[in-house]
């Protein structure tokens, strides 16, 4: 493809370890691409993961140059662009309270059911957010290699994600990441937030650049790649960081 005119990332374990703040080199990374081109930063986790995450640690970007990155937290139900002094949202697509319950509910029962609620989880395993709930097998703030060792194949999350989705015929369930589920309205996931994205910036998917670590069929990156945007697979912040270096070099 020709350069592109967005760059846009998955967050954990594409731009950050999971929950982890974004290494100083990403930081650098990212102030870089934002002099040139706009940047879009689209995952499950909330809105306050993404201001903890990633905007905290741009504190000596340019305001010109914030104003090129889109922020789309918990899959692209909610969207967020700076006017010159923070983050504002554009839109949410929140759950009504019903939803919520049901979502909250079914979660829970299921799990129980089939053996996948942990009795001393690292956190909640719950949580409200707002326009998604999501499901974290082993705790909100469960390490890395606990997570990743939880599910290998993903039979657990398949499980859990037909059995809730089966009681929430209204509500668009799906797998996360290693451990997680989350539930948001029909028809929203991460080609639905870059379809707003195309349409509220007038860039076209064609001249978009996806980098995410879950583009296999099935994981929660698969969505981007399927509706066309080129997209390219990463290990990891540091093999993330390592590909950025080379297309910095192409802008």
């Amino acid at each position: 493809m020709t350069a592109p005119t967005l760059v846009a990332f998955d967050l954990d374990d594409t731009l950050a370890p999971s929950k982890g703040l974004i290494d100083p080199r990403i930081a650098a990374l990212l102030r870089a691409l934002l002099h040139t081109v706009d940047v879009a930063i689209i995952s499950g986790g909330n809105e306050a993961q993404f201001r903890s995450q990633v905007v905290s640690r741009l504190g000596d970007a340019d305001p010109a140059d914030l104003a090129r990155l889109h922020l789309l937290p918990t899959c692209g139900t909610r969207y967020l662009r700076y006017d010159g002094t923070d983050f504002m949202p554009v839109y949410a697509h929140d759950l009504s309270d019903a939803e919520k319950q049901a979502a909250l509910t079914a979660l829970r029962e299921e799990a129980e059911r089939l053996g996948l609620w942990e009795a001393e989880p690292w956190g909640e395993i719950l949580e409200d957010r707002g326009s998604q709930i999501t499901f974290s097998a082993l705790g909100q703030s469960a390490p890395r290699e606990a997570k990743h060792d939880w599910d290998p194949t993903g039979a657990k999350r398949g499980a859990l994600r037909d059995a809730v989705a089966a009681r929430l015929p209204g509500l668009e369930v799906r797998s996360g990441g290693s451990t997680s589920i989350d539930i948001t309205q029909a028809g929203i996931d991460k080609a639905f937030g870059m379809r707003q994205l195309a349409a509220r910036t007038g860039i076209a998917l064609t001249d978009m650049l996806f980098y995410g670590d879950r583009l296999d069929e099935g994981g929660n990156d698969y969505p981007v790649l399927a509706i066309g945007v080129p997209s390219v697979a990463v290990e990891g912040w540091e093999d993330t960081a390592d590909k950025l270096d080379a297309l910095l070099l192409t802008l």
